[in-house]
């Protein structure tokens, strides 16, 4: 499939995890990806192209708006599509979040958003382009000591359907993703520990977590004439978790063994 042939791309936080998969699977249907990441040796690892070009960027940084949307303009000529990815999760608990804490959480996972799409926004209007914002399933429903990250990501979902509305007269699309646990190596730590195993991947249906390639499968569509009518949404990709109040057979026993006399 080439959907993207010819088409400029922007996806932040691209060196691994969901952002690698989205740049790679866009890059090889036809798009010119500027991937973007604050870490050189994983944006290196990425297979040199004359259409995959990097740029080592710190997201949060007063310049990087500008900076990250000047350099795909100087490499492809303009912005068709803009993939927000960058984000940071396993924030402190409420009641330990700091002013900083609260700041640094709400920079990357929103502000970032935010400033990024208003810069490339002219560049967007004149190619009817199409912005993807890479929210979570956190957004959506609340989830123990995720307070901050919780919010911002809400609050990235709010920005999704507004900006929708905002410009669908300028045929401009923006849609976000909702990931449920996704094995990356973001999450890695917090996979190996039981208490978060049984309590997110044994809530969730599909009984696994889910691969950065299935989110990029989605995000092709969603960035593609494939969704052509399709703005405002946000999907979720989750394994059915946020769709249905299930408990494996496992946490079930758990609790039995927990409670021998009820």
């Amino acid at each position: 499939m080439n959907r993207f042939e010819g088409r400029s791309v922007i996806v932040t936080a691209a060196g691994s995890g969901i952002g690698r998969a989205i740049a790679l699977r866009l890059h090889e249907e036809g798009a010119k990806v500027l991937a973007v990441d604050i870490h050189a040796e994983s944006l290196a690892s990425l297979p040199a192209s004359d259409t995959l070009r990097t740029l080592m960027q710190d997201v949060t940084a007063d310049d990087a708006p500008a900076r990250i949307v000047q350099a795909c303009i100087g490499h492809f000529g303009g912005v068709r599509v803009l993939v927000n990815n960058a984000g940071l999760g396993n924030c402190p608990p409420f009641h330990e979040t700091s002013d900083a804490d609260y700041q640094k959480w709400l920079d990357i996972n929103l502000k970032t958003t935010f400033i990024i799409t208003r810069a490339a926004l002219p560049e967007l209007i004149k190619a009817r382009g199409v912005v993807l914002n890479i929210a979570s399933t956190l957004g959506v429903v609340g989830y123990r000591r995720q307070a901050v990250y919780s919010m911002a990501k809400a609050g990235v979902i709010g920005l999704t359907r507004n900006l929708a509305a905002d410009y669908a007269d300028r045929g401009i699309r923006v849609n976000a993703i909702a990931p449920g646990i996704i094995a990356t190596p973001q999450t890695a730590g917090r996979l190996n520990t039981a208490r978060f195993y049984a309590t997110i991947v044994g809530t969730t249906p599909m009984g696994r977590p889910g691969k950065p390639e299935e989110i990029a499968g989605a995000a092709a569509f969603l960035c593609s004439d494939d969704a052509g009518f399709v703005t405002g949404q946000v999907l979720a990709v989750d394994g059915g978790q946020t769709s249905s109040a299930y408990i494996s057979d496992a946490l079930v026993q758990c609790w039995v063994d927990a409670h021998p006399d009820t």
